[in-house]
């Protein structure tokens, strides 16, 4: 699972590192980082024009931009309506 954070790409500035970029398909651009291969960022023309995704986790502050809605749930998986129900563990359970 990822979450996302959407702005407008006049609003977005890279301060360090080169992504590396890659076309998944026509104006879908997936950049990451060139070292470790983590997602950063998702931009897409067509279907959002001025628009950058950022995967929030890699925000310096992620906590400072909950989720406020589910998108693209047409595919879901029928066990992710409750995935909040199941136990959690700070660390690999023992």
């Amino acid at each position: 699972m990822v979450s996302w954070a959407a702005f407008a790409e006049g609003d977005f500035t890279l301060t360090q590192g080169e992504p590396a970029t890659f076309n998944s398909s026509g104006s879908a651009l997936r950049s990451f980082c060139g070292k470790c291969g983590t997602g950063l960022y998702y931009r897409n023309a067509d279907f959002l024009p001025g628009i950058v995704d950022i995967q929030s986790a890699t925000l310096d502050d992620p906590e400072a931009l909950p989720p406020r809605a589910q998108i693209q749930v047409a595919e879901r998986l029928h066990w992710m309506e409750s995935v909040g129900e199941l136990p959690a563990f700070e660390r690999y359970p023992g």
